[in-house]
């Protein structure tokens, strides 16, 4: 999803669930009255959920800009059938951390 997007689903829709764990934190004083005005801008949203949406979008964009790094190994064929080399830059790290504190996270929400 990009900002746009989240600009339309802020007019269309309600947010999506959330985990358990909570996080606590303290924005910069003009970020802090841009939420606030979104907040008044878009008043069917909090500014929690405002924030908690704005973060997603930007872990998404985060993600898609991760570098791709070339691997030696081969892991299969475009349709070429030019070699496709494994990525050993960080994506492949992030995805499988992000599994894996899913899983805890679901583990965790499902024994409340």
């Amino acid at each position: 999803m990009k900002v746009h997007d989240l600009i339309k689903r802020w007019q269309e829709q309600a947010a999506d669930p959330l985990s358990t764990k909570e996080f606590q934190l303290r924005l910069p004083v003009y970020d802090a009255a841009r939420i606030a005005a979104l907040a008044e801008i878009y008043p069917g949203r909090t500014e929690s959920q405002l924030i908690t949406e704005l973060l997603s979008v930007i872990l998404n964009e985060l993600e898609e800009a991760m570098p791709y790094i070339q691997g030696t190994k081969v892991i299969g064929e475009d349709e070429c059938g030019d070699p496709i080399y494994e990525d050993v830059g960080p994506t492949p790290r992030f995805l499988e951390l992000t599994q894996q504190y899913l899983q805890q996270l679901d583990a965790n929400r499902g024994s409340k």
